[in-house]
């Protein structure tokens, strides 16, 4: 991997938070970086410390959300960059464009106590970075050509993620047994599942059309979006029991990370609008 110092902007601003009970008795709170017109969720550690992406009229950028206040994260250089996940240590992995670079090709990137790392799957044309766990083990997805596939970096080494006949894999998150989730495609279908001890399990939500695993904590919980008809919901899946996540009144609801405490990151529309939105852990309960 190569090193760079950190060049970070930070913009600090104060959460800006609506809570509301949900149809299922979730208890959730809004989140939106200030004066962003979109503010997208993505990964939350197990200290509750979250991070993601916000727009404003003129770029993307990237946020972390520590201790109320949030900080602005921008690769040096780079034409966008999108913080992704983060583990207990802080450390954060995500991915960033290169603006000169061919057709704007995404690089995989962890900041590390102040210092950006950037790294590639051997061969590919691009590399995402997704998840990263407490012993700094990290997966994402790279691409050859048309092809997508998984990877985990562990040590300094890659090993390539490929759900068994699948058209591509994809790699979301893990956490610190090294169990990883995700989702594959088989034809025109998406379907999540779950890698532990080296062996796939297929993970789909009753009766949809297509399921997305994105977040999983060291209890095994996971979260991920569904989809029926044109519709995005968010799930928890726990005990092998599926719960539904939907924001009230909200267009689409994803969850895309749990931590330890059961915390639920993810985002929600709501009339054209994205916001993220919080779920504290013990304040879901369906039943």
């Amino acid at each position: 991997m190569r090193r760079h110092l950190a060049a970070c902007l930070f913009a600090l601003s104060f959460v800006l938070g609506v809570s509301s009970k949900g149809l299922a008795g979730a208890d959730f709170t809004t989140i939106d970086f200030a004066g962003a017109t979109a503010t997208s969720a993505w990964g939350i550690n197990s200290r509750g410390d979250s991070v993601g992406q916000y727009l404003t009229p003129n770029r993307v950028r990237g946020y972390l959300l520590l201790g109320g206040k949030f900080a602005a994260i921008d690769y040096p250089g780079a034409a966008f960059s999108f913080p992704r996940g983060i583990n207990r240590r802080g450390d954060i992995v995500g991915q960033y464009v290169d603006p000169n670079s061919p057709s704007f090709f995404h690089h995989g990137y962890m900041l590390s106590r102040g210092i950006f790392f950037t790294f590639d799957f051997p061969g590919a044309t691009e590399t995402f970075a997704f998840g990263i766990n407490s012993r700094g083990d990290i997966v994402g997805q790279y691409t050859i050509g048309t092809s997508a596939h998984g990877f985990r970096l562990s040590g300094g080494e890659f090993v390539s993620i490929d759900f068994p006949d699948a058209s591509s894999t994809n790699a979301w998150g893990i956490n610190s047994e090294g169990d990883i989730v995700g989702q594959y495609t088989i034809g025109t279908s998406t379907h999540g599942f779950r890698l532990s001890g080296g062996e796939f399990v297929s993970i789909d939500f009753p009766g949809a059309s297509g399921t997305i695993a994105s977040g999983i904590n060291s209890e095994g919980d996971i979260v991920g979006q569904y989809t029926i008809g044109t519709s995005a919901h968010g799930f928890r899946l726990s005990e092998g029991e599926f719960v539904s996540i939907d924001f009230p009144g909200a267009s689409s609801t994803i969850a895309r990370g749990i931590n330890s405490r059961g915390d639920i990151i993810g985002q929600y529309t709501s009339d054209g609008t994205t916001h993220s939105f919080l779920i504290h852990g013990g304040h879901y309960c369906p039943n």
